[in-house]
């Protein structure tokens, strides 16, 4: 499978300012990011994660290590401004607040901002902000003032930003964490349909346990480090490594890993409450049956 991203040996330094320590933020970061997939990233504050974002988007310079994108080296000497301008047009970020996103005073407006930077033409650009914002279901707002929108509405303008410049990998940074349970629901639905519809390589930030269950793939963060890594099924199978780094499970994992605990045959790989409810459902069933029998 062609990989999107590649790191190898990451390592990120903050230089401490006087007599303050430097701190180590990223320690030996190892991963791939499958073209085309849906990868979590999931961590404490301070785990790493938005560090390793702003690596990803050619923001910040690794102390050590290697970045590849779409199979070209990103780091080390031999880089030049134009492969990293080349790397910006590939991965693209939504940011945790729409309003250090949004620029503009008119919807179109905003989502045509990025494509003008890049010299797109206007008939072009045109086309572009017409399409990203159906993409995100946005086009009845189009001549609307940002400002105006609710949180979910500001974050899915951000997102056509994007979208409007061709990305073919957005990293959305806690891009959820700021709005009502309506407004994630919005965001993650756009998110989703990027994803599987248009073939966007996407990598979702975020400490809200559902969301990284509907990830193809989830990586871990600890201090700096990669925890572990897998699909959702294979991270959620063992809560107990997860809450000794300060994180939490799905709900439904966390119930069915209890309940296994207690002696009752369920499986852990399920995250939707109604199969949740219907596992617990049959394994009673089987329980009863044995003891009846």
């Amino acid at each position: 499978m062609e990989n999107t991203i590649e790191v190898k040996n990451l390592r990120y330094i903050y230089e401490g300012f006087g007599d303050e320590p430097d701190v180590e933020a990223l320690r030996d970061v190892s991963f791939n990011v499958e073209k085309g997939s849906f990868t979590v990233i999931l961590g404490h504050n301070g785990s790493g994660k938005s560090t390793l974002a702003s690596i990803l988007c050619m923001l910040a310079e690794p102390t050590e290590g290697e970045v590849w994108i779409n199979g070209k080296l990103m780091t080390g000497d031999t880089v030049t401004d134009e492969d990293i301008f080349e790397a910006r047009r590939s991965v693209g970020m939504v940011f945790q607040n729409p309003d250090n996103q949004i620029v503009a005073t008119v919807v179109e407006e905003d989502v045509a901002f990025g494509c003008e930077n890049l010299g797109i033409p206007s008939k072009e650009i045109r086309r572009r902000v017409d399409s990203a914002l159906d993409t995100v279901g946005m086009r009845k707002y189009a001549r609307h003032s940002p400002h105006r929108l609710s949180g979910g509405q500001k974050q899915r303008v951000a997102i056509a930003g994007v979208i409007a410049m061709k990305r073919d990998c957005i990293i959305f940074d806690e891009s959820t964490a700021m709005l009502d349970p309506m407004g994630r629901r919005e965001v993650m639905d756009t998110i989703e349909r990027l994803n599987s519809e248009d073939g966007v390589t996407v990598i979702l930030i975020t400490h809200y346990m559902e969301e990284a269950a509907r990830a193809d793939k989830i990586i871990v963060m600890n201090e700096g480090r990669v925890l572990t890594e897998g699909t959702p099924s294979e991270v959620f199978s063992d809560p107990e490594k997860l809450w000794e780094a300060s994180l939490d499970v799905p709900q439904s994992t966390e119930l069915l890993y209890r309940m296994r605990k207690a002696g009752l045959d369920v499986r852990l790989d399920i995250f939707d409450f109604g199969e949740c409810a219907d596992e617990i459902a049959r394994a009673m069933s089987e329980r009863r049956r044995e003891n009846n029998g």
